[in-house]
């Protein structure tokens, strides 16, 4: 296949301008070495794994495949504790205890995503990824100087042109603009209200005009006209997470795939309920009950503890009802295929819609 822009393809070694988003929880090893091996870029969602077992999966990915990856990390601050905060929290969740038999007192397990720190960074300068990805800005001026030092091409997302322009600023190699429309967490870390946060199609031209650097399209993309859309506007590659948790490779809870095979245009919503911070996905009973977003809910990503028995328990029973469902705005548009098929159709859907323009 041939592109007219080859800013990423070239910039990261790869033949098709098709990213897999990092969907920590979601996506797996198995999947970023499909994408990979079919000319994309495989992403590893290194935030959901501590640094030891992380060493372990990138020793179990190299031995299947030598194409250019992608580690990606989360640049958050961990909050400082907050025992009231935490105990409202609870407290707003209790009646779903009584109602399933558990037990609002009991100890919570402690859940959450670490962010980038220098056991992760050990980790990057041992492995070289030819990629590494942040989302929630971008980890300490050190830090990001080892990860540079090692050879990775430093990418980070941006959900507003003033995001765009501040991480160019600090010397990423290109920007991935999130529109609203993306499942999953918001990468913003500049502004925090929703009501402001702009759609793909809009965000893509005008960060491309904002920057010089190259341009990754993310949000609502999930087949080849969505991709030839995005590199019309200016991006020089798309960046798909929604369409990847319909292959084989993806690993999410069968409510959470059922969930997706009914999802349409119009019943996801940004919610912070399951983690603190805003992400989209299909609205459930939780979502509509305490949220989607509230002001109990205590900062990404201690949130979630007070969840997890709640969701265990209904997920045994068959019910989404305290699942985070994540999910995009054009899940149905996506092909339900295994990773390195789904790939190379979007490769092909993408070139055959430029072919009739």
């Amino acid at each position: 296949m041939r592109w007219n822009d080859r800013r990423i393809l070239d910039l990261f070694n790869i033949e098709l301008p098709i990213l897999q988003a990092p969907m920590a929880g979601a996506s797996t090893p198995e999947m970023a070495v499909a994408v990979s091996e079919a000319g994309g870029l495989g992403s590893v969602p290194s935030a959901q794994y501590s640094a030891e077992q992380l060493r372990e999966i990138m020793k179990d990915v190299r031995s299947r495949t030598r194409r250019p990856l992608n580690l990606n990390f989360f640049a958050h601050e961990m909050p400082n504790p907050d025992p009231a905060r935490d105990m409202a929290w609870r407290a707003r969740l209790a009646s779903y205890y009584v109602e399933f038999g558990l037990d609002p007192a009991a100890p919570i397990p402690s859940t959450g995503r670490k962010p980038f720190d220098a056991a992760f960074c050990d980790v990057v300068e041992e492995f070289r990824p030819e990629v590494v990805s942040f989302h929630f800005g971008l980890p300490s001026d050190d830090l990001l100087d080892r990860v540079r030092n090692s050879g990775a091409k430093i990418i980070s997302s941006a959900t507003t042109v003033a995001e765009a322009v501040w991480l160019e600023e600090r010397g990423v190699d290109a920007v991935i603009a999130m529109g609203y429309e993306a499942g999953g967490h918001r990468g913003n870390f500049l502004e925090m209200d929703m009501a402001t946060q702009v759609g793909t199609m809009a965000l893509v031209p005008q960060v491309v005009d904002a920057t010089s650097i190259p341009v990754i399209a993310a949000g609502g993309i999930a087949d080849g006209r969505g991709v030839a859309a995005a590199l019309m506007l200016g991006a020089a590659a798309v960046q798909c997470g929604t369409a990847y948790l319909f292959s084989p490779e993806a690993k999410i809870p069968a409510v959470h795939r059922a969930a997706l095979l009914d999802a349409r245009d119009d019943n996801t919503a940004i919610t912070n309920v399951f983690t603190g911070r805003p992400a989209r996905g299909v609205v459930n009973r939780v979502m509509r009950e305490v949220g989607p977003i509230s002001d109990l809910a205590p900062p990404f990503p201690t949130a979630g503890s007070a969840l997890a028995p709640l969701r265990m328990n209904r997920e045994a029973a068959g019910s989404d009802d305290f699942t985070n469902l994540w999910s995009g705005q054009a899940a149905r548009l996506a092909e339900r295929l295994p990773a390195r098929e789904l790939t190379l159709a979007l490769a092909r859907g993408a070139q055959a819609a430029l072919g009739r323009m």
